[in-house]
């Protein structure tokens, strides 16, 4: 009987625990939100309101995961994302069925011609092969995946040699570029140490491409893999500044001079911002802190533009000084607000014979670590309209032959990539098609240092996740299908290479199904300068 009733008597207790412990916490937080002014949600309905702030913070998740069709997310959908992960992962390009493009929508499409190239006449440098590895996906069931790496040997659908790009033909040390596309401008800083590493790596195997190490500086990182390197220099001049913020002509020099770095880039605007950049102080260590010349764990904010300049004949004079310093091209980024801006840099390319190697062409629907979003959303004109612009200027005045154009700004697949080429581009960047292939979920977290999976991180724990010898292969992959696609798309277009493609090969067809040509006769010169149109 005694058992019985201390059993009972314990059980009894537990039932009260229980009870209680929850009612003493409930009825705390009915009161603490009454009381608090914070929030007139809580204050009005007391505990019951958290439901709202917990959904309201799961949101995205719940969106990209469970609400969102396969083409609505931004700035992302999940099928762009897919698409990327796809070829990195498993060199995969291939869809079933048929295409989800909404076709009665107005938008841009490439003009296929009747007898297309067969792929024995188009011009593809096929040679080095490159020694990679993909998976080998053997099952994919709702609770069960089954994979294996395997090496995988490809071509780097290179462009042949007398298509190659050259960036600054009348300079010391020119850019010669055999593939189209390179990654754009990302720091480290804003991404950590494993992610810069395995982009530099995968970057390197592929050969043929670039990275831009953005506007922190050189880093050794970047130098981790063979790869070419465009060295941007920000208002900031993070890297090359003297301890009093000035430009360092000796450290330029230095790190000009050095073999990996090909060119060098003035970033006069980005399409995400056109303030200059801004890091937060978590991600300033003391390693970081050295490269960029600033304190470390201190946020910075770098000058909306140079105090270097202020005009054009200042700013070509500044580009003169450089490249006489590193002996390599130069160039400058720049964002494009409408016609005028365009035409006066052109129309001052002209009247001096001077200017820069190369202008990269960023767009308002570019990516960025963090910015403001009425500078984001509002300033600054989107990637094909700024593209065009910039390109019809330049020929206008007869200087498109000097200059290489850079496109940039949500370009990651072959086709879209084509748009650009068509439109007037001679190359092309990519900044977060690059984050997704080493790693990147979208999580939205980049100006945070929260990054879930380690990509735009300095958080040694976060970045643990970041496995560089298997990232470094989906990197060079994704280049790699990213280049076969152009060669594929070129030859739909009746092309020998997708150095040819120029506005006749670009239509777009409105919301009544019209179909216009981009300006008629505005051929290519990346081979050939025939100098203004008829």
């Amino acid at each position: 009987m005694r058992a019985f009733l201390d059993n009972w008597f314990g059980i009894d207790f537990l039932l009260i625990l229980i009870l209680l412990v929850p009612g003493l916490v409930f009825t705390y937080l009915f009161f603490y939100d009454r009381k608090q002014k914070e929030h007139s949600v809580l204050r009005n309905y007391p505990v019951l309101g958290k439901v709202r702030y917990f959904l309201e913070k799961i949101g995205p998740e719940l969106r990209q995961y469970l609400f969102h069709n396969d083409r609505e997310g931004k700035p992302f959908s999940r099928n762009d994302y897919e698409s990327i992960v796809k070829r990195g992962k498993y060199l995969q390009d291939l869809i079933g069925f048929g295409s989800e493009r909404d076709f009665d929508q107005p938008g841009y499409y490439i003009q296929n011609a009747l007898f297309p190239k067969q792929e024995e006449e188009m011009r593809i440098d096929h040679k080095p092969r490159v020694k990679t590895k993909k998976y080998d996906l053997q099952h994919d069931g709702l609770f069960y995946r089954k994979e294996e790496r395997v090496d995988s040997d490809q071509s780097p659908y290179l462009l042949a040699d007398s298509d190659a790009v050259v960036i600054g033909e009348g300079c010391d040390h020119p850019f010669v570029v055999k593939g189209l596309v390179g990654m754009s401008a990302m720091s480290y800083g804003s991404l950590g140490e494993q992610a810069i590493t395995a982009l530099s790596e995968g970057l390197g195997m592929a050969r043929g491409s670039w990275m831009n190490t953005g506007e922190g500086g050189l880093s050794p990182y970047h130098l981790k893999g063979d790869v070419d390197l465009v060295m941007q220099i920000g208002p900031g001049l993070f890297g090359v500044r003297d301890r009093e913020g000035r430009l360092d002509w000796e450290e330029l020099r230095r790190k000009g001079q050095m073999d990996p770095v090909k060119a060098i880039e003035l970033k006069l605007g980005q399409g995400a911002k056109l303030r200059g950049g801004h890091v937060d102080g978590s991600k300033i260590n003391p390693e970081i802190a050295e490269i960029r010349k600033i304190p470390p764990f201190e946020s910075v904010d770098s000058p909306n533009r140079f105090r270097e300049f202020d005009d054009l004949p200042t700013l070509f004079s500044f580009l003169e000084k450089i490249r006489r310093c590193t002996g390599k091209p130069v160039g400058i980024k720049i964002v494009v607000g409408g016609p005028e801006a365009a035409n006066q840099l052109a129309a001052h390319m002209k009247k001096t014979g001077a200017g820069p190697d190369f202008i990269t062409v960023d767009g308002g629907e570019g990516g960025t670590g963090a910015s403001f979003q009425d500078l984001a959303d509002s300033v600054g004109l989107p990637n094909k309209s700024a593209l065009m612009i910039t390109d019809t200027a330049l020929r206008n005045h007869g200087v498109r032959n000097r200059v290489k154009l850079i496109a940039s700004g949500k370009l990651i697949t072959p086709d879209q990539i084509s748009i650009a080429l068509g439109m007037g581009a001679d190359l092309v960047n990519i900044a977060r098609g690059m984050m997704i292939s080493v790693g990147c979920i979208q999580a939205l977290k980049c100006h945070t240092n929260d990054c879930p999976v380690g990509v735009a991180t300095t958080d040694s724990k976060l970045q643990r996740g970041l496995v560089v010898e298997e990232k470094k292969y989906r990197v060079a992959n994704y280049v790699l299908s990213l280049r076969k696609g152009l060669f594929r798309v070129a030859a739909a277009a009746g092309t020998k290479s997708p150095v040819e493609l120029d506005r006749h090969h670009v239509v777009y067809k409105d919301e009544r199904g019209a179909v216009w040509e981009l300006e008629d006769g505005q051929k290519s010169t990346r081979k050939e300068h025939p100098g203004l149109p008829a």
